[in-house]
């Protein structure tokens, strides 16, 4: 598997939906001490697993990443865009029941550059007034 770069963008957010892809990206994102990304097919929706424990201890998550993905994350439970048992973090973020593989995609990806400290993608997919 190619290393991804960082930020992931959403056409290169590896898909996770069996258990050897999951294992194979996971192991991936801890090789190259990345935060990892993810999405699921669940059926007919899809899941976006973001862990940040993947980047090691150097890697923090800033208060104001954190605070801004946890706004986007009840927004997006708020719009029913996402089931209310997803999760917010602290360091393993679960977004589930996303409609489309595309939105899905996005969301990850958004989410990934958030847990940078780049949150310009994440207030794009979930503005503050659209929801």
């Amino acid at each position: 598997m190619p290393s991804l770069p960082t930020p992931c963008p959403a056409d290169q957010v590896p898909d996770a939906t069996a258990i050897d892809a999951f294992n194979t990206a996971y192991r991936q994102a801890k090789h190259q001490n990345a935060v990892f990304v993810a999405v699921e097919n669940q059926g007919r929706r899809w899941t976006v697993k973001a862990d940040a424990l993947t980047a090691g201890p150097e890697h923090t998550v800033g208060d104001n990443a954190y605070d801004a993905i946890r706004a986007a994350v009840i927004r997006l439970i708020g719009a029913r865009e996402i089931r209310s048992d997803s999760s917010a973090g602290p360091v393993y973020f679960v977004l589930y029941n996303v409609e489309t593989e595309g939105r899905a995609r996005e969301l990850a990806a958004a989410l990934h550059a958030a847990l940078y400290g780049d949150l310009a993608p994440l207030a794009r997919a979930v503005p503050e007034t659209s929801l």
